[in-house]
């Protein structure tokens, strides 16, 4: 019953997003760049003594679907997962917390001689998954990169991009029972992502 819910919720939340992108069948120059990098994510904190928990950094993958609006403009929608893992306080059980951000961004191009600089800022949410529950909440991304454009239709994209959360701090997605292995720490998660990418232009 959990897992017909939580596809139910995601099936809506990205059929969601690909609508908001249907004018993009008019848009010239339509791409998709695959994403690979390092997410950093902020701690939680123990439910009982309020101590700090740390999460680990961790592998996260990404796939991009951007279309040109304007000679200096992308629209772009972007999902990206990480899973990460973490150690309760007294370090004698572990957990993890997987996260799927998705998003409607926007992407400015600035060219230099030999590479395009990048600003995207988008609105989306953010799915959390713990082995206790699952959560969707609203979230924002900001980012900074380089387009290394080496073929005609090929490009390497780097990226730094920050994701801000907004979460419920009494929400019970780390409870199972009366028992929680940890709560999140303020109302705001945030995470950091370093990634490379590379974008092919149809």
């Amino acid at each position: 019953m959990k897992l017909v819910s939580k596809a139910k919720r995601c099936s809506v939340y990205f059929i969601s997003l690909f609508l908001l992108a249907i004018p993009s069948v008019y848009a010239e120059n339509l791409e998709i760049t695959p994403y690979v990098g390092q997410m950093f994510s902020s701690d939680l904190s123990d439910p009982v003594t309020g101590e700090n928990i740390n999460v680990d950094s961790a592998t996260s993958i990404g796939l991009g679907f951007a279309w040109q609006d304007t000679p200096r403009g992308q629209g772009q929608i972007l999902v990206n997962y990480v899973s990460h893992d973490f150690a309760n306080v007294a370090g004698d059980e572990n957990h993890s917390l997987d996260v799927l951000y998705a998003h409607f961004n926007g992407i400015a191009l600035f060219k230099q001689r030999n590479y395009v600089t990048t600003f995207s800022i988008g609105l989306g949410g953010a799915y959390f998954d713990t082995e206790e529950s699952d959560e969707l909440y609203p979230s924002a991304t900001i980012a900074m990169g380089t387009r290394y454009e080496f073929a005609q239709n090929l490009a390497l994209v780097t990226e730094i991009r920050a994701y801000a959360a907004l979460v419920d701090e009494e929400d019970q997605s780390f409870c199972k029972g009366d028992v929680c292995s940890a709560q999140f720490d303020g109302a705001v998660w945030t995470e950091t992502l370093i990634s490379v990418g590379l974008a092919y232009r149809f």
